[in-house]
């Protein structure tokens, strides 16, 4: 667990149980885990392929980032029926076994690992909080204020070029051309001033989410072409979307660019911004097999949004 835990790896507990059962063991002087050590326990008595979903909902990440290892074949049997996307190693029944089936199957093998990962858990953990919160309001706009959310938005920086390089390679969902690229790539484009680059960092009275989005723009002539444009799914509808864009227009406006042109190209698992580019106000240029090609023109009046985060 604790090699787990160096990974960056985040536990989470799915049980058949009354909540403060299923505490108990992680209180008990000998026990190895404690509470904090897990980002989000499910105890109840729903069906585990039920809480599972909750898992992934509650951690904002997709089904198929979860393994799920139980000593009950019944259960495995039961989620790899409901949610084949969801890996279920059989680790057979003898506890002696448990941890070379785990390891074999090769699940937690990292390529490389950031401080934001190892505060992964702790990040989480936060985002149960922040979900917590958003409960005790009614109106959506005064849970945004709630949170106090600051943000740091800055070109790309060699101090975070591992982890830039790390979410270019590993985001999904929030992808619009689900380009990858190489740290000497990316080293590259942060020196040539054909491009614009953009990170963005975000913070809230919870905690720190760490360095969350990422925009990498191809200037050509008087037009800004956006490459790249990503955004961990664990700071979604918190509005740092529209944060970036403001500063990808003063960016523009700075350098002369009156047109901005971006792609959207289709995967198994990015429609959830389908229509980001229109919700920003561009307008469709064309459509080939999905493919859309998306267009705004700049204009000296453009109104930043009324964002929740300080920069």
């Amino acid at each position: 667990i604790k090699r787990l835990q160096e990974r960056g790896i985040i536990l989470a507990i799915c049980s058949k149980n009354e909540y403060e059962n299923a505490l108990l063991g992680l209180s008990h002087p000998d026990s190895q885990l404690k509470k904090d050590d897990f980002a989000i326990i499910v105890a109840n008595w729903e069906p585990k392929s039920k809480n599972i979903q909750t898992i992934a909902k509650t951690l904002n990440i997709g089904l198929d980032s979860l393994v799920f290892v139980d000593d009950n074949p019944a259960e495995r049997e039961i989620v790899l029926q409901q949610l084949p996307m969801v890996a279920v190693p059989d680790i057979g029944s003898d506890v002696v076994h448990y941890t070379n089936v785990i390891d074999k199957a090769l699940f937690y093998e990292t390529i490389s690992l950031s401080v934001d990962d190892l505060k992964r858990n702790s990040t989480y953990q936060e985002n149960t909080e922040r979900l917590h919160e958003q409960e005790k309001f009614q109106d959506y706009s005064e849970y945004l204020k709630s949170l106090e959310m600051k943000a740091v938005v800055a070109p790309f920086e060699q101090k975070y070029l591992d982890r830039i390089t790390q979410l270019t390679n590993k985001t999904n969902q929030f992808n619009l051309t689900t380009k990858r690229y190489t740290q000497a790539e990316i080293e590259k484009i942060a020196q040539d001033a054909q491009y614009m680059t953009l990170y963005g960092r975000l913070e809230d009275k919870f905690g720190d989410n760490g360095l969350i989005t990422i925009i990498i723009g191809n200037k050509q002539n008087s037009e800004l072409h956006i490459d790249l444009w990503i955004m961990s799914c664990r700071v979604l509808k918190r509005d740092m979307e529209y944060c970036m864009f403001d500063q990808i227009v003063s960016y523009c406006q700075e350098e002369g660019i009156k047109t901005i042109k971006g792609l959207y190209i289709p995967t198994e698992k990015n429609m959830m911004v389908k229509k980001h580019y229109a919700t920003l106000g561009f307008t469709q240029e064309s459509n080939e097999n999905g493919i859309t090609s998306w267009v705004l023109n700049i204009h000296e009046d453009y109104k930043k949004s009324e964002s929740y985060i300080a920069l």
